[in-house]
């Protein structure tokens, strides 16, 4: 027997095949997203429409929209960048939150969050004020730090990502290790040391399977800045998160200004 002819049935097929063109991404990076959580795959998104309508002001932005400068190394030789967009266009980023705020509660508090609160006192009552501390990596080399304060955590959130493109800066990588001769870039190629505040941090190359041997928070950045083995000493205070990230970024900085 035929079966019959449905019109409801064709519309729903039409109308899936039209969310599939508009959801899907292009072939190339299809991959790249089924790796991503869906608040990465949101904000992968966005930063593709973003891309589509951004009118570029510096000169340095203008040649990486027309395509001709290609590598971010390049940008970062050239100077500061002015442009966040510049970054989306020449890197896929992933990022993180650092973790500088502790929740309420009795006795010094509860647990650590991301969202560091104050509050100031006025006749209309009190003013809730967010601050949050982000961080952003290509895994291969390419790390950033950034901070952000708004009256409410989502915005401080994007103006902490934000700022954290525009600090963008190169890592050097190698194998600095005695224990190891893979000459593999999966640690750091010598000693390094950073300060902020009263933190200080020495950064120490590793054999290769040691794992990352520093504070977790910490952890998130240079996992985000392709290093997989380190040791690490830490002076001062470093019950101070806010400092301890800055002096870990500041070690990473000190890298390339030793000369070897």
């Amino acid at each position: 027997m035929m079966k019959k002819w449905n019109k409801g049935e064709e519309s729903e097929k039409v109308k899936e095949e039209e969310k599939r063109k508009i959801i899907e991404p292009e072939e190339g990076k299809k991959e790249i997203i089924k790796e991503l959580s869906r608040e990465e795959q949101k904000e992968a998104r966005r930063v593709e429409e973003e891309q589509a309508v951004w009118n570029p002001k510096t000169k340095t932005g203008k040649e990486v929209k027309e395509g001709k400068i290609t590598d971010i190394d390049e940008v970062l030789e050239k100077g500061k960048i002015l442009e966040h967009q510049i970054v989306d266009k020449l890197l896929s980023l992933r990022n993180d939150l650092i973790a500088i705020g502790q929740s309420k509660g009795k006795f010094g508090g509860g647990k650590r969050r991301v969202w560091k609160q104050t509050q100031k006192k006025s006749a209309e009552g009190n003013i809730p004020n967010f601050a949050c501390m982000a961080v952003v990596g290509d895994m291969n080399g390419h790390i950033g730090l950034g901070y952000g304060k708004a009256r409410e955590t989502l915005p401080s959130r994007e103006k902490a990502v934000r700022d954290a493109k525009l600090n963008i800066i190169k890592v050097k990588r190698g194998c600095g290790s005695f224990d190891c001769i893979c000459n593999e870039p999966h640690s750091i190629p010598y000693a390094t040391k950073g300060k902020s505040g009263s933190s200080i941090m020495i950064l120490l190359p590793a054999p290769k399977g040691t794992g990352l041997v520093i504070e977790d928070e910490c952890k998130k950045i240079l996992r985000l800045a392709g290093i997989k083995d380190v040791y690490s000493r830490t002076f001062g205070q470093t019950r101070t998160k806010f400092n301890l990230a800055k002096a870990c970024i500041e070690a990473l900085k000190n890298i390339s200004k030793i000369k070897k």
